[in-house]
């Protein structure tokens, strides 16, 4: 199984700006579909005291792992990051493949595959790209639009949290400046000017606690006071859709969306917090955030737990965890009573099955952040973000809103009301009232996964459709030319391969690849570390150094380097012309970049 190996800062700004300045992309994310702003309209929220330049940002999930990801959810609008959860637990075996976005969405995966450490440089290297992004003068950023807040989140139980190195996460993403001085100096001499700028070091001061996984109901509350009391953390409690309780969420599931085939254990409602429990824990919560000048919020929902009846997943999974169209249902469901039974006390964060169309009304709720998983791993990928924010002006211009308040306040009619409390109360309960009933969340909308053309997939000379790239969440899959000759005839001018430093087996690009195989498994899998290939084997991998290339096929290793006399063996002309595409200074790609960064780096 491939494991993600972080990339180093350097060569990650270096391919950052110099495939902008030659490609007019970042990570592989083009510049039109680049989130940007605009000075006619104001998007900006109030989160934990803090402003956010938009309501938009990634779900703690596989778009928030890497540095590149995280840069990738930004470039897409998101301002509030909501980062992968980590916990004490972290040197995890994770099944693989284990996100199956047929039809809904499905994964098998749970918190960090990083660990504690890698996790916390990620997110400092995120901050830091970012603000290199924004001082390069490359973007056309409206005035504060690159106003962003760095979320933080992790679970799953007292003793984990209270853990040294849960702690020394914790106090690392409040007081960044060792790592931030650390990279700072490893920029290249040619990135020099960039070493003395005004990084953020206070990365966050806000923190979701993730109540998933088998976390103890009764620890909660004990959880969240603690990291109220002793590190000063404004909180939010990400709750599960188990809270509807077994009845209504079944009803809603299988009577009104007609999910039958989707069984929810009954261990799922014995194990997991009550309505009870929670409203009385929020409150108590409440009240100590209040008097510590803390700020609680309330998230909505975990995925929800299900009996794995497919065949996507390894056998070993009895269970997977439901994301998409019809958690989006169930999850507002519970918003509709938690405002009624708090009315706006506490501010509500969302995250389930956001897409397009349903982007604005979640903002027109008052939701903080609204945050996006599921979505973001459908075909474009980070691309569709953008659309996020054209359905979202769309909507605000229809009834002359320029501020996201003045959106709340007219989006389901100008009643004239002032008191936006009011209007997110009156607006939840107008749009959750015919949900159930919207056909876009049954599950006869959601019958036919993506288009196969029944033709397995080859190392060189697929479609070249170019789908599995922006489905990855790493962006591990990329595209290189590779010239046709007489003794290497290619159809495509350009050939998909796939960096394993960047790959985890998610599986994701082979739900979206019009062949069958994987990309993943069957297109050429890079590696740049010796010992990272041969603890790889025995699956058929590509080993890329400075002046060779070498590839496992079958247990048989062949080696390539420049000056090697002739050949007509198909494997080693094919090694030979990937080797010179991956070098080629005129192509920017994940390895040619790295190879060039790690010779030439100060």
């Amino acid at each position: 199984m491939s494991e993600l190996a972080p990339y180093p800062f350097a060569a990650l700004a270096q391919r950052m700006l110099r495939e902008f300045d030659t490609r007019k992309t970042i990570f592989d994310l083009p510049q039109r579909k680049f989130v940007l702003g605009d000075a006619e309209h104001d998007l900006s929220v109030r989160f934990h005291g803090h402003t956010a330049a938009t309501p938009f940002g990634p779900a703690a999930g596989p778009n928030t792992q890497l540095a590149q990801n995280i840069v990738l959810c930004w470039l897409a609008g998101g301002r509030v990051m909501e980062l992968k959860t980590v916990q004490i637990n972290d040197r995890l075996t994770l099944p693989r493949p284990c996100i199956d976005m047929q039809t809904l969405g499905y994964n098998v995966e749970w918190s960090q595959e990083l660990t504690l450490e890698q996790s916390l440089e990620e997110y400092v290297k995120a901050a830091m790209l970012i603000r290199i992004l924004e001082a390069s003068g490359r973007l056309a950023l409206a005035p504060g639009f690159g106003r962003t807040v760095f979320d933080m989140s992790v679970g799953y139980d007292l003793a984990g949290i209270r853990s040294e190195r849960v702690q020394a996460f914790l106090r690392g993403m409040m007081d960044a400046r060792p790592v931030v001085e650390r990279l700072r100096r490893e920029l290249p001499a040619e990135l020099g000017a960039l070493r003395d700028l005004d990084f953020q070091t206070r990365l966050s001061d806000t923190l979701t606690l993730s109540t998933f996984h088998g976390c103890p109901p009764d620890e909660i509350e004990a959880m969240v006071g603690h990291l109220m009391q002793e590190h000063r953390l404004s909180c939010v409690v990400k709750l599960n859709p188990t809270l509807l309780g077994a009845t209504e969420a079944r009803r809603l599931l299988h009577d009104t969306l007609g999910y039958r085939e989707l069984r929810i254990p009954d261990s799922a409602f014995e194990k997991d917090t009550r309505w009870e429990q929670a409203t009385a824990f929020l409150d108590r919560l409440g009240n100590k955030a209040q008097s510590l000048g803390l700020h609680l919020g309330v998230k909505l929902s975990n995925t929800l737990l299900v009996e794995n009846h497919k065949t996507f997943f390894p056998p070993s999974e009895r269970v997977m965890y439901l994301s998409g169209p019809p958690l989006h249902v169930l999850a507002m469901h519970l918003v509709r009573d938690l405002r009624r039974h708090f009315g706006d006390r506490f501010p509500v964060s969302f995250s389930a099955g956001i897409e397009r169309a349903n982007f604005p009304d979640a903002v027109a709720l008052g939701l903080v952040p609204v945050t996006v998983c599921t979505d973001l791993l459908k075909a474009g990928g980070y691309w569709r973000g953008f659309g996020y924010f054209e359905e979202l002006l769309k909507r605000m211009d229809a009834v002359g809103a320029t501020t996201v308040d003045e959106f709340v306040l007219r989006a389901y009619g100008d009643t004239g009301a002032t008191d936006l409390s009011a209007a997110r109360l009156s607006n939840t309960e107008k749009y959750v009232e015919g949900l159930a009933c919207d056909v876009r969340y049954h599950a006869a909308s959601h019958q036919v996964g993506p288009r196969k053309i029944n033709r397995r997939l080859e190392f060189f000379d697929c479609v070249t459709c170019n789908k599995c790239i922006p489905v990855c969440p790493n962006d591990a899959n990329f595209s290189v030319s590779v010239p046709s000759t007489p003794e290497l005839p290619l159809k495509m001018k350009r050939q998909i391969v796939n960096f394993a430093d960047f790959c985890n087996d998610c599986g994701n690009c082979d739900v979206f690849c019009l062949e069958d195989g994987g990309p993943y498994i069957l297109k050429p899998r890079l590696f740049v570390n010796r010992e990272r290939w041969e603890q790889d084997a025995p699956r058929d991998a590509v080993l890329v150094e400075a002046d060779t290339i070498s590839a496992r096929f079958d247990g048989v290793v062949l080696r390539v380097s420049e000056g090697d006399p002739p050949s007509d063996d198909p494997k080693v002309l094919a090694l030979r012309a990937l080797r010179e595409a991956l070098l080629d200074p005129q192509d920017v790609n994940h390895v040619g970049e790295f190879l060039r960064n790690a010779l030439t780096t100060d």
